[in-house]
């Protein structure tokens, strides 16, 4: 069955399909594949950008490799299938009275596909969602389960949290988890000059924070979360109807007719980005983690995102809106904003440095030249601030200079000679960034 990722820019005619349903049916699978000289992915839900997961030969589903596996409140830990999408995942550990620390803004993905990517939310002690790994199971090109962690393979756990699908097939992830708690959303709508004045001040008063900039026009949205002492019962999350008229018509809704119509008439970008961003409102209210985090996004799009170092954030944003305004593009989507604390996840875009993340979207159906020429000038900036990619993002980055940014990027590609020396997990996106 053809493949076809979420934005639609990657798609694939594999040869084989195969829904493996336990950790010893994709070690089947990989053997299978070894046999045959094939090539062998787990596709996840396809809402990497890139072609990180596309597959040639074998396509591996993971609709059947779903669900909790084991639950150690001793150790506060949670051991998922790799299947399982994130949306899942936080709904079964709201019934368990349990949370993840942090996590991005979208929910659809496999915790296997958003682990080997780098998500990451805003904010917090931790906030990619490798960072939050204490181990996980992998199944390598020889058809071997290997188990990872500080303790079991501590050198597989140091350089394949994340592991862009290189290293071997995710079977289960094993997440250290909280006590389910309480969040205060704080979001108000603030000018240019106000918002890039009291970031840092935004930033160490909250435990989250972003910041969304409407391209032609001087307005941000800013979103600070702030941890509640206060039981999950006594959440006061937006009204019903308030949330559907907010997160379901006018974000996603008319946001998509309007950003779909805007396809056609460019002109009117900057008027419409004037008006959308002058319509929006504060509003403040408190939910358990996962429903202040993620929100849907139902509007198709494309993304290029980077970290660069997190003290030369706001200058890269100054620069991106300097470039932005002396071009002649029509950009109708919101540049996004976020922070990370550093972490010791080896190709993290956080690795050994705290980040500042710049996210650039255009609608699935824009003008080809002008979404190609935003990002490419958007690139440009953020490599001269040394910045990192998203690796389930757009950009045009190469091993030969991907290498330079990750101090352990050599010992990553050593892991994998040993781990798949035949390259039973390579595809094209693969060979870019990692080489042969």
């Amino acid at each position: 069955m053809p493949w076809q990722n979420w934005s639609g820019l990657e798609s694939a005619d594999p040869q084989t399909e195969v829904s493996p349903a336990s950790p010893d049916q994709v070690v089947v699978a990989v053997e299978a594949a070894h046999r045959d000289r094939s090539t062998v992915k787990m596709v996840g839900t396809g809402h990497s950008f890139t072609g990180i997961a596309a597959p040639r030969d074998v396509m591996l589903r993971p609709d059947r490799l779903t669900g909790i596996v084991a639950v150690d409140r001793e150790a506060m830990t949670v051991t998922a299938y790799a299947g399982t999408p994130l949306r899942v995942l936080n709904a079964e550990l709201e019934h368990l009275g349990l949370s993840l620390h942090n996590m991005g803004d979208i929910a659809e993905q496999t915790v296997a596909g958003a682990v080997s990517t780098g998500t990451h939310g805003t904010g917090g002690v931790a906030a990619g969602l490798a960072a939050q790994l204490t181990g996980f199971q992998l199944v390598t090109g020889a058809g071997e389960l290997l188990d990872a962690s500080r303790e079991v393979n501590p050198d597989l756990f140091a350089l394949g949290r994340v592991g862009l699908g290189a290293l071997g097939i995710l079977t289960t992830l094993t997440f250290a988890v909280e006590p389910l708690f309480v969040l205060e959303a704080r979001e108000e709508p603030m000018s240019w000059d106000d918002a890039l004045g009291s970031f840092d001040e935004m930033v160490a008063e909250s435990h989250h924070c972003d910041m969304y900039w409407f391209p032609h026009t001087d307005r941000m949205l800013t979103k600070r979360n702030t941890r509640l002492d206060a039981e999950p019962s006594e959440a006061r999350p937006v009204p019903r109807v308030r949330g559907w008229v907010d997160d379901e018509l006018l974000s996603n809704t008319v946001f998509g007719m309007l950003t779909a119509a805007a396809n056609h008439a460019p002109g009117l970008i900057p008027r419409m980005n004037q008006l959308s961003a002058r319509a929006l409102s504060a509003r403040t209210y408190t939910d358990v983690a996962h429903k202040v985090f993620t929100s849907p996004r139902r509007v198709v799009f494309r993304e290029m995102e980077y970290a660069v170092p997190r003290e030369a954030g706001l200058e890269a944003l100054r620069e991106v809106r300097k470039v932005v305004d002396a071009s002649d593009w029509r950009i109708s989507f919101p540049v996004e904003i976020r922070v990370a604390p550093a972490d010791d996840v080896a190709l993290s875009t956080a690795y050994d440095r705290d980040s500042f993340y710049l996210a650039f979207h255009t609608h699935h159906r824009s003008d080809w030249h002008t979404h190609a020429s935003y990002l490419t000038g958007m690139e440009a900036v953020m490599r001269e601030h040394d910045g990192r990619p998203h690796w389930g993002k757009l950009h045009t980055r190469a091993a030969a200079d991907l290498a330079p940014a990750y101090p352990l990027f050599e010992e990553f590609l050593a892991l994998r000679d040993r781990l798949d020396p035949d390259r039973l997990f390579t595809n094209d996106y693969l060979r870019r960034v990692l080489g042969d």
